[in-house]
């Protein structure tokens, strides 16, 4: 008779309930590990046939990218997916898990990070639950539904700032086995709270406002020891901003890429036609398209090519006037103009801005335009040199500049206030609006349109930074009455073609200028 074997007694109903719910946690579990999103999301791309939310072309573009750039930017309309872009890189590099695809940056070891936004509350909706999703339970530890998956998140800090589950540090396990760390800032912070240790990569999501220029350079600093990684996420609707021209004029090592609605196909058509028209008019075309705007505190709220043209040889009869700003505690400027009377157009033809130079330099730089050109120049032009004693007009007089005599005023009854920039913004305007105010496109006049492009108002007020050639402008409109033409002058002259080439270091060695 064959050997009976022994059977297990039967579970009771009690057991088989407490075996299937220990079955199906595992399985809840496994399946939560194996679908964080760096797992599914990021494991292949849209076009090699990834699952729904798999990054687009550009995502892919932008993320590569940081193997040859330390600056990296997206500039970007609305819903497009620039913040959750920025976020899946910074999870990557926290956690050394890089999708196949990935050919960018590669950190060998656990990273410090660091994040940032406008305020507290915009840093905890948007970038710290784009990376550890939601605070809850009664460890107030994230849910992991962002991009660093839950089995990663280790020991978080929260910050008292008066909003509630802010964090301020969360360590993250590297594929190493040990430990990253990101930390989280608000510009509302103040720049110094942006000092303190190195870090390997820094996110900057929007744009500081606060101490902009202290924020900018103390993240910089941050960077050094590393060799650092810097992105930046922004929809660029107060226009061309310091950090905006930053990325946009490039140079080594700086990337950025711009991203439209056109550019993001899980955008619905009828919510974007829904989602279009409640934005601003004049706030449209950079919230759908991503190119930066004039913002509703723009002084010159207006599309260079409304006002660019193709240069020309300027007629003998057109009457010319240059201004010139002086460079006391900021880039010395000068600007020049033509004026069609028969049309009572204006062209701004040529410009330049130097820092840190003499009198001498720049006398020479005015002159070179043409020495019969008229210059109008600032009242603080009678402000006198501490280390000569003469008022800086006249260094540029005595060196040869055909100076005006008096500095700019408006013509009699025109402005109650003679100095007013408002004046001289609003005339400069209201001829770009008009078509009576044009620039030329060649290098030096477009420095012109860079810098209109950043003058912005602040409790109503102009913040007046970096407007150099701007004001050697409107200094150059208000003296319009003094300009003069070629058929003016005694000896009559070729029109003035305008020199690129100019060297003005080379110009004052050959003139004995020092």
């Amino acid at each position: 008779m064959p050997e009976q074997t022994s059977q297990p007694p039967p579970m009771s109903t009690e057991q088989i309930d407490e075996l299937r719910f220990a079955h199906d946690l595992a399985t809840r579990y496994e399946k939560a590990r194996d679908e964080n999103q760096l797992r599914t999301l990021y494991k292949a791309t849209a076009d090699s046939g990834g699952v729904v939310g798999s990054p687009y072309d550009w995502q892919v573009e932008f993320h590569n990218a940081s193997a040859e750039n330390d600056h990296r930017a997206i500039l970007a309309g609305n819903r497009v997916g620039k913040s959750r872009t920025a976020a899946a890189e910074v999870a990557m590099h926290l956690t050394g898990r890089y999708p196949d695809w990935y050919r960018g940056r590669l950190f060998d070891g656990p990273i410090d990070a660091m994040v940032a936004g406008d305020t507290n509350q915009d840093v905890r909706d948007v970038q710290q639950f784009a990376l550890f999703g939601r605070i809850g339970g009664d460890t107030r530890m994230p849910d992991g539904t962002g991009w660093v998956p839950k089995d990663c998140i280790g020991r978080c800090t929260f910050r008292q700032c008066g909003v509630a589950d802010v964090l301020d540090t969360v360590l993250v396990r590297h594929v190493s086995g040990k430990w990253s760390s990101v930390n989280f800032k608000s510009y509302a912070q103040g720049a110094s709270s942006f000092q303190g240790v190195a870090k390997h990569l820094v996110w900057l999501d929007e744009e500081p406002e606060h101490e902009q220029e202290d924020i900018w350079s103390e993240v910089q600093t941050r960077l050094l020891d590393h060799t650092g990684l810097l992105l930046f996420t922004r929809t660029p609707i107060y226009g061309m901003t310091e950090i905006v021209t930053h990325f946009m004029d490039g140079g080594p090592k700086i990337f950025y890429i711009n991203v439209g609605w056109d550019r993001a196909p899980h955008l619905d058509e009828e919510a974007k036609k829904t989602q279009l028209e409640r934005y601003l008019p004049h706030q449209r075309d950079t919230r759908t398209s991503g190119k930066p705007s004039m913002g509703t505190s723009a002084v010159y709220p207006i599309k260079e090519e409304r006002v660019l043209v193709e240069p020309f040889p300027i007629p003998s009869h057109y009457r010319r006037i240059a201004g010139c700003d002086f460079g006391i505690d900021h880039p010395a400027a000068g600007s020049w103009l033509a004026h069609d009377a028969d049309t009572d157009t204006i062209y701004l033809y040529d410009a330049y801005k130097e820092p840190g130079q003499t009198a001498a330099y720049h006398a020479q730089a005015l002159k070179s335009r043409g020495e019969w050109i008229p210059v109008a120049w600032p009242h603080d032009g009678m402000q006198r040199d501490k280390g000569s004693g003469l008022p800086l007009a006249n260094q540029y007089r005595d060196r040869g500049a055909n100076m005006l005599a008096e500095h700019a005023t408006w013509p009699a009854g025109k402005n109650a206030n003679a100095l007013s920039r408002e004046a001289g913004n609003q005339e400069i305007l209201e001829r770009m609006l008009s078509g009576r105010f044009k620039v030329f496109d060649t290098p030096g006049a477009r420095l012109f349109l860079a810098e209109i492009a950043l003058l912005h108002r602040k409790d109503g007020q102009i913040v007046a930074t970096k407007d150099d050639i701007e004001s050697a402008t409107r200094y150059a409109m208000m003296m319009l009455r003094y300009a003069i033409s070629d058929t003016d002058l005694s000896v009559s002259r070729p029109a003035y073609a305008v020199d690129h080439d100019y060297d003005p270091f080379a110009a004052l060695s050959a003139g004995g200028m020092h």
